[in-house]
């Protein structure tokens, strides 16, 4: 009995890939670039222009030159107004403001995360390839930040916590104790989503949904609250996108992993039930932290009674907080651990990016923000339930990441080393809910196929499948 002829494999050229390949670099490096540590000791970091932040605006810079050679995807004429809106609202927050001098820092900010980062994916990212390739750096970024906050604490060398150094803050450092549980949140939501997708190779599959088993463990040790509720929200909806029966297995091996690391093993599992608990302590004993956070809300909905149309302008939060904020609020945040002595940092946001807005750029900026945000949501659900499986799986990420980012906005605001991320996210989303048929100027078109070769180099007898197939 002879054997059957050896599968054929695509052997594809690295300079090749890179030439074809070579605007993603910056995208890449925007996220992996989080993956350097900061100072220690800089509990000021998120004022400052970081390495990630760096990339990002490399990224505008190559999106612009390839524009210049008609290389980037068409968009819409929707797809230009739901991109573009937020410049408007921005502008006139920025020029209304009291003191525009000090609102342009604050236009600058919003500008690069809310639509040049965007409009930038929207335009390179040309194939569902591409797409991936960016959602793979988010699993790379959290596997290697929750190792750390492991570490952390199982040897005591995190952000104080409890009078203790368990808190996991990855390389972030107690400055910014949202940095790692919103990485961590990103990787995972891509992990669940990868391994529920039917278009992707088992093999594929398999190394997504151990990914995000692992994932879960970091997430837990950061004790945020509001990354937890976020990632719930998030994965209910993926796994609802995905099929019952999908959503059923995920959902059993979660409870697993759950009942194996904070029961079966006790990992910081009273301290966990109590942070648990105190989501719902609002009126009956919350801890100082929740009543900050609901006296800075109570601030922020004052300011924009006052100028309800514009807000108090860019920045203008921190500088009208106390004359609109009751005595229940604190003078500032404890934080210690991870390499930095104790630091009490100032309370200079409302913790709720839609109050935030509100406050600042009032009905005209949330309108063209959010507005956008609801938009890009509503068409991205459309396409991710009417699309096949070849492309479900970018249509699940995408939405889940986006559902992450618009929940976690009900209790933080953007800020930190992290904040060039939401640009990154809801680019990807504005790139799932806004398909392009073609490419400026008709220069460019999709990947071409990889060489293909059989063992001893003898070349197939027929042409391999375009890259991005459904057979792939």
């Amino acid at each position: 009995m002879s054997l059957a002829a050896p599968t054929s494999w695509a052997r594809p050229d690295t300079a090749d890939l890179l030439r074809r390949h070579w605007p993603l670099l910056p995208l890449a490096a925007t996220v992996l670039a989080l993956l350097a540590p900061l100072p220690a000791g800089d509990a000021t970091a998120s004022g400052k222009v970081g390495p990630a932040d760096a990339a990002s605006l490399l990224l505008v810079f190559v999106c612009g030159i390839q524009a210049l050679r008609g290389r980037v995807r068409t968009l819409s004429p929707l797809g230009v107004f739901v991109l573009g809106l937020p410049a408007v609202g921005l502008a006139v927050s920025t020029v209304t403001a009291g003191d525009p001098y000090a609102a342009l820092p604050g236009f600058v900010r919003y500008l690069q995360v809310f639509v040049l980062v965007p409009a930038a994916i929207v335009l390179l990212v040309r194939d569902a390839g591409e797409f991936r390739l960016a959602a793979g750096c988010f699993v790379v970024l959290a596997l290697v930040q929750g190792a750390v906050g492991v570490v952390q604490f199982a040897t005591h060398t995190g952000a104080s916590y409890q009078g203790e150094d368990i808190r996991a803050v990855g390389t972030f450092g107690p400055g910014d104790v949202m940095g790692m549980a919103t990485v961590v949140a990103y990787g995972l939501v891509v992990a669940t989503a990868a391994a529920l997708a039917p278009g992707l190779p088992a093999r594929v599959r398999r190394v997504a949904g151990a990914s995000a088993l692992l994932l879960v463990l970091p997430l837990v040790l950061s004790f945020s609250r509001g990354a937890w509720i976020a990632t719930l929200a998030a994965a209910v909806l993926v796994m609802a996108l995905a099929g019952i029966r999908r959503a059923l297995k995920v959902l059993v091996a979660l409870a697993a992993a759950g009942v194996v690391l904070v029961g079966g093993l006790g990992v910081g599992s009273e301290m966990v039930a109590e942070r648990l608990t105190s989501i719902t302590q609002v009126s009956d004993a919350p801890d100082q932290s929740v009543t900050d956070r609901y006296t800075m809300w109570a601030a922020a909905e004052s300011m924009w009674r006052e100028r309800p149309a514009v807000g108090v302008g860019l920045k203008g939060f921190p500088a009208n907080r106390d004359a609109h904020s009751g005595l229940a609020l604190s003078s500032g945040s404890d934080t210690a651990g991870a390499g930095q002595a104790y630091i009490r940092q100032p309370l200079l946001s409302p913790h709720n990016m839609y109050l935030l807005v509100l406050s600042e750029q009032g009905l005209i900026g949330l309108l063209a923000l959010a507005g956008g945000w609801l938009a890009l949501l509503v068409a991205g659900l459309r396409r991710c339930m009417a699309d096949g499986a070849a492309l479900r799986d970018c249509g699940l990420v995408a939405t889940g990441l986006f559902v992450w980012q618009l929940t976690d906005f009900l209790y933080a605001d953007i800020g930190g080393p992290s904040t060039v991320l939401t640009g990154v996210i809801i680019g990807m989303a504005a790139w799932w809910a806004l398909p392009s048929t073609g490419v400026a100027g008709g220069t460019v078109r999709t990947a071409r196929p990889a060489r293909t070769v059989l063992p001893g180099g003898t070349p197939p007898a027929r042409p391999a499948a375009p890259e991005g197939a459904a057979t792939r």
